[in-house]
């Protein structure tokens, strides 16, 4: 995995320094991650999907498939409405959306959960 996280990096031409400042995590645990001394956890992983999010989990992970997941044009209005929920939803039967969160330029976000 350490190859493809450098993999990763020099894709978005970022550096691992650059990486831990975006992650909020320790300049060395990127280093001992990279270097295959350690093993990334939970939480290096959660804030790495959360600051992009079209990374592959997978790829990154296993190998398998691309590093990046395909993702469709979009067409939606800049604002995003909480009615999309019952779409998705609709269109997954056999799993339930719990919770959609949206990605702006700015570096903010902001979460939708469905209601149960």
């Amino acid at each position: 995995m350490n190859r493809r996280l450098l993999q990763f990096l020099q894709a978005e031409n970022i550096t691992q320094s650059q990486l831990a400042d975006i992650l909020s995590v320790a300049r060395g645990s990127v280093s001992h991650i990279l270097s295959g001394r350690n093993k990334p956890g939970y939480d290096f992983l959660e804030s790495l999907l959360l600051h992009f999010p079209s990374l592959n989990l997978d790829w990154l992970m296993t190998g398998k498939g691309r590093m990046y997941r395909d993702s469709e044009p979009s067409d939606a209005p800049e604002s995003a409405s909480t009615d999309v929920l019952p779409v998705i939803h609709a269109s997954l039967p056999a799993r339930s959306v719990e919770r959609i969160t949206v990605f702006y330029s700015d570096n903010t976000f902001q979460d939708f959960v469905a209601k149960e």
